[in-house]
């Protein structure tokens, strides 16, 4: 162990995050030991990478001071935000500063920011196609992070642009659901637009292997994807995936989606109308290529929905 470089990942007990903690375990020959940040050292999640292998440090993004001291001695570092915690695009760049400003006073010699595409600079200012939302953003969790980027300047980084994950699925109710006539169905502004989306777990996979890759990644760009499909291909690979009658897809104008009014439903509405109208550009910033280099176990949505089949299955389900 002693040899072996150490990575420290933040959001360790999340999807990312977790996903990079297990795929440095899994990889004994990587030269990488791992050490998982966590808020609450206590949680079963912490307690399981622990029992895996994973030596747990207790930290918070929103306390400096604490990063410091968990990225200290550290090779490498994982940076990586939670949106969906608080829903603030400050809070999620006050986060990031806190994170490359830890890095940095650590000396880490390699820094991945877990990153998304500024989404403003795809239409401008006065465009009124969407909302601006928390007075200067279109899409908080992407224009936030993108943003911050800044703060990583002068580090050795790569800034990994992520993409949707599957996992959302079952994770954030997003699967098709089951009505009391047995007809699932799912609603979204997307047409008939291709999303790229890829396994939470093949994130983890891919980060490890541009920490091995190391230097040729530093000052880089990388966008990675697992697949990139339209709501109606997906519905017709869930229908066949999980043996359920035909998932309907209903193609919703965006505003209509903005109304419906569950947290952070403008959010989504905006999310999911960006990657309808402006599909190419988002497509074209993320490479499958790219991702299979980086991680050759990259599954595609057949093989994920698989694996979770029983997940997915449930969170079909209409609440009890």
């Amino acid at each position: 162990m002693a040899d072996k470089k150490i990575i420290a990942v933040t959001g360790a007990t999340g999807t990312q995050g977790g996903g990079l903690v297990r795929a440095i375990l899994a990889d004994p020959n990587s030269g990488f030991t791992v050490r998982a940040i966590t808020r609450d050292a206590n949680k079963d999640k912490a307690k399981e990478l622990a029992a895996a292998g994973a030596e747990v440090v207790q930290a918070d993004l929103d306390d400096v001071e604490s990063l410091k001291k968990a990225f200290a001695g550290a090779y490498g570092a994982y940076g990586v935000t939670n949106f969906w915690e608080h829903f603030s695009g400050e809070k999620e760049k006050a986060q990031a500063k806190n994170i490359a400003d830890a890095a940095r006073a650590a000396g880490v010699k390699h820094v991945i920011w877990s990153t998304l595409e500024d989404t403003r600079k795809l239409m401008s200012p006065d465009d009124k196609r969407m909302p601006m939302l928390q007075g200067k953003y279109r899409v908080p969790h992407f224009d936030a992070k993108a943003e911050a980027d800044e703060y990583f300047k002068g580090l050795p980084v790569t800034y990994l642009v992520t993409s949707f994950y599957w996992d959302n699925l079952y994770m954030f109710g997003l699967a098709p659901k089951k009505d009391d006539k047995g007809v699932y169905s799912w609603t979204f502004p997307m047409g008939d637009a291709k999303l790229p989306a890829i396994a939470g777990e093949d994130i983890g996979k891919a980060a490890l292997g541009v920490f091995k890759a190391g230097q040729q990644y530093i000052g880089k760009t990388v966008g990675i994807a697992g697949e990139s499909l339209s709501f109606q291909e997906m519905s017709e690979k869930l229908s066949k995936g999980l043996g359920i009658s035909p998932v309907q897809f209903n193609a919703v104008d965006a505003d209509l989606f903005r109304s419906f009014g569950f947290p952070g439903a403008d959010e989504y509405g905006n999310m999911f109308q960006t990657y309808r109208d402006f599909a190419k550009e988002v497509n074209a910033a993320r490479s499958i290529d790219e991702t299979r280099k980086l991680n050759p176990q990259l599954q595609s949505f057949d093989q994920w929905l698989a694996k979770n089949k029983d997940k997915v299955k449930a969170a079909t389900q209409p609440a009890a």
